[in-house]
């Protein structure tokens, strides 16, 4: 999927707070190459090299159009466009971090087993993910996907909720992991703008429903959605829009 950087980065501030929040909760002292998988624009992956700046940051994605702003901000950071999907580190990693990229790719049981395999013992694979998709920002997708003569052309994009409950990964990883900490945090992001959620999503999980269509289906569609989201998140007295965001980390060390 073509990202858009732009439309990515309206709110930049809330997506970036999860990642320090992971971050926060990363005890490692001096690694000497750190892997940021679905590295985006970089943003986050310069404040890995903040950490660590005596260490070999390496920033992995498979939009070059990412990686091309990434590179032009942080020359300092090494990027490379891959599919992190199927990634494998050069030798066992020490550090494998990566912020609101797994939700993206199928098969969690085997992702998350085949990147444990990847670290060097006492590697720490450290996770963030977006688990809202049961939220009216994402049900609503589906719902207006039904409700008009795009139908056809978006259900069989509609995905299932791709990331599963704590305990899942709860399960999988105990007998992988030395140590681990799982949690979930729910943010009440306060937004700004004319149908933030809707804005929110066009920047992620809407977008390939959108790239599906032409005018003047896409347009149709898109306010449909809006219509939907609208309503679900009305504006508050002072004109901003409160939106509930449940995101679950996971900090795993190597046995």
């Amino acid at each position: 999927m073509p990202w858009d950087p732009a439309q990515y980065f309206k709110f930049a501030d809330h997506r970036l707070r999860p990642a320090v929040d992971l971050l926060s909760r990363i005890d490692i002292e001096s690694p000497s190459v750190v892997y940021d998988l679905g590295a985006g624009g970089g943003n986050v992956t310069e404040l890995l090299a903040m950490r660590w700046p005596d260490a070999r940051i390496i920033g992995v994605d498979n939009s070059e159009e990412m990686l091309r702003q990434a590179a032009e901000r942080a020359p300092n950071i090494e990027w490379e466009v891959g599919d992190i999907g199927s990634w494998q580190p050069e030798q066992p990693a020490e550090l494998i971090f990566t912020n609101a990229a797994l939700h993206w790719i199928t098969g969690h049981e085997d992702l998350f087993t085949r990147l444990m395999s990847s670290l060097d013992d006492d590697g720490i694979l450290a996770v963030q993910m977006p688990r809202n998709f049961g939220a009216p920002s994402h049900t609503s997708m589906a719902e207006a996907a039904a409700a008009g003569p795009w139908r056809e052309t978006l259900e069989p994009l509609l995905r299932p909720a791709p990331v599963e409950p704590p305990e899942f990964y709860i399960e999988l990883l105990t007998p992988l992991a030395k140590s681990l900490d799982v949690w979930e945090t729910e943010y009440m992001q306060v937004l700004s703008g004319e149908n933030p959620v809707k804005e929110w999503t066009k920047g992620t999980w809407l977008r390939p429903l959108l790239d599906a269509l032409k005018e003047p289906e896409r347009s149709e569609f898109e306010s449909t959605y809006a219509a939907l989201v609208a309503a679900a998140y009305p504006k508050q007295k002072d004109g901003t829009t409160v939106f509930p965001f449940k995101r679950l980390f996971i900090v795993a060390v190597k046995a």
